[in-house]
């Protein structure tokens, strides 16, 4: 550790201590935009197994969290897509890997909720398809709503783009997407950035998580791949 007590010098530092096979990890990022993938990687590196994992989806073949999935770390995925990974999908098919689909907005409110100490809530999403299957069902004013289960992840691991010492962090545009619930429903939460700047440089009003849910705090460079790349035909007269 150096400097602030929050800032490690690597990834592999940062993740000292806290990984154990079994664990629920919450990630950030959607498929390709704003994941840790510095964390990601180490905890590849690390040899973890038996993982459950709370992400949007697995990202792509080869790269993120597919790297895991590639090494077969993960055990169980909580997601609502399974995006472009074929190995994802050639696991689940097998049954190799076990899959909890949650609508998108459900998995980003279980987040929320387990970070603000809210252990359910009622959702008419997913009312009358598989989805509701073995979950509790209440009628709210002649409605069908079903009861959805907050997050409490064992560990958290975002992507941020500034931070300043204190853990005080902003997301750059779209990349703010699942991180910053997936930050606060860890016990643990560890940031990767792209820059760290002093405490009290950043204006408070752009922040978008507060240092008090960032526990330990790494920067580094970062890959950034995109996950699609549109290109349109030429016209011609």
């Amino acid at each position: 550790m150096t400097g602030s007590n929050k800032i490690y010098p690597s990834a592999d530092a940062a993740l000292e201590g806290l990984l154990e096979d079994g664990m629920l990890i919450a990630a950030g990022g959607f498929g390709l935009c704003g994941i840790p993938e510095l964390l990601i990687n180490a905890i590849h590196k690390a040899g973890t197994k038996d993982l459950t994992i709370a992400s949007n989806n697995c990202g792509v073949d080869g790269f993120g969290l597919g790297i895991l999935l590639d090494s077969r770390q993960i055990r169980k995925m909580i997601s609502s897509y399974v995006g472009e990974n074929a190995e994802f999908m050639r696991q689940y098919l097998s049954g190799e890997l076990e899959l909890e689909f949650n609508p998108q907005g459900t998995l980003a409110e279980r987040m929320r909720a387990g970070g603000a100490g809210i252990p359910g809530f009622y959702t008419k999403t997913g009312v009358g398809t598989v989805i509701a299957e073995g979950k509790e069902h209440h009628d709210f004013d002649g409605e069908t709503y079903i009861l959805e289960r907050g997050i409490v992840a064992d560990l958290a691991i975002v992507k941020g783009w500034k931070a300043d010492t204190s853990g005080n962090v902003i997301f750059r545009k779209t990349a703010r997407n699942f991180n910053v619930p997936a930050a606060k429903c860890g016990r643990i939460c560890i940031c990767e950035v792209e820059e760290i700047v002093p405490t009290g440089s950043l204006d408070p009003d752009a922040i978008h998580l507060p240092g008090i849910y960032v526990h330990r705090l790494i920067q580094g460079e970062h890959e950034k791949r995109i996950e699609q790349r549109t290109t349109r035909k030429k016209e011609t007269a």
